[in-house]
Parts: C-alpha cells; structure tokens; sequence
C-alpha cells in the first residue's frame, strides 16, 4: 500500500481541504498519515476523521519585530528533526502539505529524506510558510490564475481548492423546512464566517424590512452573534453555527452573502451559488485580492466592508439576483473545479517510484 503524510495546520483554512482530499487518496490506495502541531486546531480536527496524527514542535515566521523572532527558529529546528524522525518511522511516498508554519518543519524534514513534497497555497499572495518551501517541493498547487504567474514555471499548477463532497448532497427541502420558510421566495443565504462579522451582520439586519419584501433569510451570524430581538420576524432565521446542516441550506439558497476565505469562495464556485463577497480588511489583503480575483473571472460581486450602506447592500443583492443566470453560467465555465482528482493525480505521480518516472 502507497503511504502519504499531510500537514497544514494554524487555522481551518490549512485542513479542511486535507480532509476533502482524504476519501480520493483512500480509494487510490494510500494510507494517510498526519503531522501538525502538538495543540493547534489541526490535531482535533483530524483526530475526529480516525487518521494517525502526529504533533512536532513549531514556529511562526514573522514580517514584523518580535521578541519570539529570536526563539522560534529554534522551535522550528526542533520542529525539523522530529518531523524527520517521524517520516523516517512512516516511510511514505510523498507529502502533501497545506500551507501554514506546521508544514515548515515536515516539507524541509522530508526532503533532508529525499521524499518528494507538493505544497499547496490557497490564497491569492502566498504565504511566508509556503515561499519557504518552494526549493523542497515538487509541484506547487494554487487556487488562482493570477497566483499562478508568480510561482517557479516547472512548479506551479492551478488547481483550485478541494471542496467537500458531502456540501453537494444537501436537500433544499429540508434547507427550507429547517428555517421554517414557505415556498414562494427566493433564499438569501448570509454567512458571517466562523467569529462573525460584525459589520455584515449589522447591515444585513437593519436591510432586512426591504429585503424581506422579496427573500426569506437565513443568516449565520457567528458564535455569540445572534440577536433575540428577531427571532421572531418572518421569513428571517439567524444561526451562530451550522455544521452538518450547511449542505441543506446552500442548496436552498438562491444567492449568497459572504466572506471572501479561499475555502469559502471555493465552495460558493463548487455549488455555483451567485453570491456578494464582502472581504475581511486587514491581515496579507488576501481576501480582498480572493474576491477580486473572483469578481474579475465573473464569479461574484464584491462589496469592500468599509464601503457597505444598508442602501448599497440592498441595491446590490437586487441586481445580483437579477442577473443570477449569468453568474452561474461563468461559474459553469471554470477550470478550477476540479481540484481534487487534479491534486489526486499529482500525488500520485509524485509517489511513483524513481525508476518508474521517465527520467
């Protein structure tokens, strides 16, 4: 049997499409392993699926001043000899990393091993993590056209993102029964993403007198973010989380609202759900250049969070909705929806053995 060792980890960002990945890698053939870090949100999340996990020591790479800029190389030193002592112990046939600092210590341990690595970078600017891996990879996946001009010429590859299959099994019947909506109105879908988002959430409620003339609306507001004073109002259902019912509601949903994570653009591109992408500010700017990426390729309309009125938000719901058709033909068209067998390939190839190869 093929052996196969992912990382990623940091945020959920840097797993959840690892875990898409898992079922296509089992049906190939491949026993999976995982190496995060000792605590990070990566160790629940994978110890949930049932695969090995194995935590090493980490670091973070900082662009700004900080005491731990001085000690954190030294974690990651550590980080390297361990991940190298576990490769050494598994013995797969490739590594297949994610992106955040957790891969850092697994791609470098694995090439001190000579086993050969594909990388993997959401976003539409790449993350220092992923830029440090470059020379010990293989192949370099990306999720963006534009992201692709900037990468090695013999390593990148546009794949999109790997999107969970089971968000296309959703039942719109059972989206509309759970909010407790009628037939008749369109549903807009609202998603604040996993803290909230404040703003979002405070424009769309003081929309919802006109929006609720033509929508039913389902609003996941965030943890902590719901507000008791509309659980009442007809036609409108606020939740702070939705787990395995997400697939229910997309497919209810007409349009969509939404941050602009790579992962959740992704999915809004799998299930062709015209939506409106209001980007987190701060950080890297990736989510602005995400949804700008989208916006130029056809797939969604942005509106820049600093920028939103309950007037605009209102305008630009209406217009997307009317011109919903041509949204979901654009996003018919992508050649990034098909990440999955893509990677699955790639892998594949990479854990052939050396005198299989051409060359």
């Amino acid at each position: 049997m093929k052996k196969i060792v992912m990382t990623g980890g940091g945020t959920a960002g840097h797993v959840i499409p690892n875990i898409a990945l898992m079922p296509a890698l089992k049906a190939r053939g491949f026993e999976i392993y995982y190496i995060g870090s000792y605590e990070g949100i990566e160790k629940k999340l994978i110890e949930e699926t049932g695969i090995k996990y194995y935590g090493v020591s980490t670091g973070k790479f900082r662009r700004y001043l900080s005491f731990k800029n001085l000690t954190d190389p030294f974690r990651v030193i550590k980080g390297i000899s361990e991940a190298r002592k576990i490769l050494k112990e598994i013995s797969p046939d490739v590594v297949f990393s994610k992106g955040g600092f957790v891969g850092v210590p697994v791609v470098k341990g694995a090439r001190k091993l000579g086993i050969p690595c594909i990388i993997h970078e959401s976003d539409y600017s790449v993350g220092l993590a992923n830029k440090l891996c470059y020379s010990a990879a293989s192949k370099i996946c990306c999720d963006f056209p534009e992201t692709l001009k900037t990468l090695p010429e013999d390593k990148g590859v546009l794949t999109g993102s790997p999107v969970r299959k089971e968000l296309s099994d959703g039942n719109a019947g059972n989206g509309r029964i759970v909010c407790g909506f009628e037939e008749g109105k369109p549903v807009l879908l609202v998603i604040g993403g996993s803290l909230g988002a404040a703003a979002v959430n405070e424009a769309v409620r003081e929309a919802l007198p006109e929006l609720l003339k033509k929508f039913n609306v389902v609003h996941i507001c965030g943890k902590g973010k719901t507000d008791e004073s509309f659980d009442k109002t007809e036609g409108y259902r606020q939740f702070d989380y939705v787990g395995r019912g997400l697939a229910d509601l997309f497919a209810a949903a007409d349009i969509v609202v939404s941050r602009a994570g790579a992962n959740s653009i992704f999915e809004l591109l799998a299930l062709k759900k015209p939506n409106i992408l209001i980007p987190l500010p701060g950080g890297r700017g990736d989510q602005l250049l995400n949804a700008r990426s989208f916006e130029g390729q056809g797939y969604s309309m942005v509106i820049r969070q600093e920028e939103i009125t309950t007037e605009l938000l209102i305008s630009k719901i209406n217009e997307l909705y009317e011109n919903r058709k041509s949204y979901i033909t654009k996003m018919s068209e992508s050649t990034q929806q098909d990440a999955i067998k893509i990677i699955a390939d790639l892998i594949d190839e990479a854990a052939k053995p050396a005198e299989a190869s051409e060359d």
